[in-house]
C-alpha cells in the first residue's frame, strides 16, 4: 500500500475514533402529564407494583391454565416473536456493515484452445501446446470508514428497531392475556345468565302447570292460561341468544389458545362463577410511559427516525473506502504459491455525490418528515393512554356500584316474588302480578349478573391501558 494510502487510513481512523457523526442528537421526549388521573379513587398508591401475570390476581385456575397455554400455543404471539427474530438479524447486519469484510476466492482450470481461430499463427510454434491450465487464488479485504457516522446511524436505527420490536413483542403478550380474560370473564357471565334463564323458564313452566289444574278446576280464566304460555315463550326465547353467545367465546378462546374451536371445550363446559375483580392502583398517569409497551414501541421507533436523519445526512458527505487484494496466479500447481506467482493490490476509493444533493435533500426532508410523524405518534399514544386507564377507572366505579345496588334490589324482589306466589295461590292477586313479579326478578338478576361481569371486564381493560 502506497505512502499516501496510509497517511489517508490513519486520518480517517482519527475520524472514526473520534466519534465524528453528523445528524440531531437524539433525547427522549418530555412529555407533560397530569399529576393523578381523575378517576382514581383518592386512597390509591403512588406507584403500586404490580405482578407480571396480573391476570392471577382474579384468583381463578380455570383463567390461570387457559393464559398459560395461550401463552405457549397463540399464534400470533409467535408471528411477534419471529419479527423480534428479524429485527435483530437487521441489527447484527447493520452492526456489522462497520467492520471490514474480507473473501478468499480460488480457480483451477483447464483448457483446449483452438487453431483455426486467432491462436492458428501460434500453431507451428516450436513447443506450442493446445491444452493448459491456470490456478488462481486470491484474497481480498475492503472497508467503508464510517468518517461522517452514516454507518453507525444506520446501526443506531437498526438497534431501536429492535428494541421497538421487543416491546411489540411484549405488547403482543400484553394484548393476549387481555384477550384471554375477558373471553373467559364473558364466558362465565354468558354460563351464569344461561342457569338464570332456565331457571327462569323451570318457573314458568311450574306456574303453567299451576294455571292449568287452575283453569281445569274452574278457578282460572283461559285468558291466565294464554298469559301464562306467553311468559313461557318469552322466556324461552332468551336462551337461543344467549347460547349463541356462549358459543362464541368458546371458539374465541379455542383460537387465543392457538387450537381449533373443536378443540378444548370440555374443560370449559362445566359453569364457573364469575371472577371477582380485583383491585389495581393506577399509580401517575407519567408511570405509563415506563409500563405501556405500545409507548415503549413508539419511542424506541422515534429514536430510529431520529437516527435515520443523520444517515440521510451523511449522504452530504464523501464515503471512504479501503481495498487490499493478495492473490497467486500460476499455470502449475506446483509453483503457485510461490513468490513469482505473487501479485497485490491496494485502493483508496472515494465515493460523493457531488450531482446528486437534490436527492439528497429530498432524502433528508423525507426523514425528518418520518421522524415528525413518529413524534406525533407518540404523543397521540401518550393521549390515549390516559384515556384508556381514565375509561377503565370509570367503569369498573361505575360498574361496580352498579353491581352492588342490583344485588340489593335481587334480594328486595325475592321477597316480593315470593310474597306475590302466594297471594296468587290464595286468590288475591292476578296473575299478571305474579308474571311482572317474575319478569323484574329475572331482569335484575341478570343485569347484577352482566355488572359482576363488566366490572371484571373493566379491571382487565385497566390492566391492558396500565401495561399489564
Amino acid at each position: 500500500m502506497s505512502r499516501l494510502a496510509g497517511q489517508a487510513t490513519a486520518a480517517a481512523l482519527a475520524f472514526t475514533l473520534a466519534g465524528c457523526m453528523v445528524g440531531p442528537i437524539y433525547r427522549v421526549p418530555d412529555i407533560a402529564t397530569a399529576p393523578a388521573f381523575r378517576a382514581a379513587p383518592p386512597t390509591a398508591a403512588a406507584g403500586a407494583l404490580r405482578p407480571p401475570d396480573w391476570w392471577r390476581t382474579f384468583h381463578d385456575p380455570g383463567l390461570d391454565d387457559l393464559e398459560s397455554r395461550a401463552l405457549a400455543q397463540n399464534l400470533d404471539l409467535a408471528a411477534a416473536a419471529a419479527r423480534v427474530g428479524q429485527a435483530r438479524a437487521a441489527a447484527k447486519a447493520a452492526s456489522a456493515a462497520l467492520l471490514p469484510a474480507a473473501q478468499a476466492d480460488g480457480q483451477a482450470a483447464r483448457a483446449y484452445s483452438s487453431v483455426a481461430g486467432t491462436n492458428a499463427y501460434l500453431a507451428h510454434a516450436p513447443g506450442y501446446s493446445r491444452t493448459g491450465s491456470l490456478y488462481d487464488l486470491t484474497a481480498g479485504a475492503s472497508w467503508e470508514l464510517d468518517i461522517f457516522g452514516g454507518l453507525r446511524r444506520d446501526a443506531q436505527a437498526a438497534r431501536a428497531d429492535l428494541a421497538a420490536a421487543g416491546a411489540d413483542l411484549a405488547g403482543a403478550r400484553l394484548m393476549l392475556t387481555a384477550d384471554v380474560a375477558d373471553a373467559y370473564i364473558q364466558l362465565r357471565a354468558f354460563q351464569t345468565r344461561l342457569i338464570l334463564a332456565r331457571s327462569q323458564i323451570d318457573a314458568d313452566r311450574r306456574l303453567l302447570d299451576l294455571v292449568r289444574l287452575r283453569f281445569q278446576e274452574g278457578q282460572a280464566a283461559r285468558r291466565e292460561v294464554d298469559i301464562a304460555e306467553a311468559s313461557l315463550g318469552q322466556a324461552q326465547a332468551v336462551e337461543p341468544l344467549l347460547a349463541v353467545g356462549l358459543e362464541a367465546q368458546l371458539n374465541r378462546l379455542a383460537v387465543l389458545t392457538g387450537v381449533s374451536p373443536e378443540a378444548g371445550r370440555s374443560a370449559l363446559a362445566a359453569p364457573g362463577p364469575i371472577p371477582l375483580a380485583p383491585d389495581l392502583e393506577p399509580g401517575p398517569p407519567g408511570a405509563l410511559l415506563r409500563t405501556r409497551p405500545d409507548l415503549a414501541a413508539a419511542e424506541r421507533r422515534l429514536a430510529a427516525a431520529d437516527a435515520r436523519i443523520g444517515s440521510a445526512i451523511s449522504g452530504y458527505y464523501p464515503k471512504v473506502s479501503l481495498q487490499s487484494l493478495l492473490g497467486w496466479e500460476s499455470t502449475s500447481a506446483a509453483t503457485l504459491i510461490t513468490s513469482p506467482a505473487a501479485e497485490a493490490q491496494g485502493a483508496l476509493g472515494i465515493k460523493w455525490r457531488l450531482f446528486d444533493f437534490g436527492r439528497v435533500d429530498a432524502e433528508v426532508a423525507n426523514a425528518r418528515g418520518a421522524e415528525a410523524a413518529a413524534l406525533a405518534a407518540y404523543r397521540q399514544g401518550v393521549l390515549r393512554a390516559c384515556e384508556d386507564v381514565e375509561n377503565a377507572l370509570t367503569a369498573r366505579l361505575q360498574q361496580a356500584g352498579r353491581a352492588i345496588m342490583l344485588r340489593r334490589t335481587e334480594a328486595a324482589l325475592q321477597r316480593t316474588r315470593q310474597a306475590t306466589g302466594d297471594a296468587y295461590e290464595a286468590g288475591t292477586v292476578s296473575l299478571l302480578e305474579v308474571i311482572d313479579a317474575d319478569r323484574q326478578l329475572m331482569a335484575t338478576q341478570d343485569g347484577a349478573a352482566q355488572a359482576d361481569a363488566e366490572t371484571a371486564r373493566a379491571a382487565v381493560a385497566l390492566a391492558r391501558a396500565l401495561g399489564g
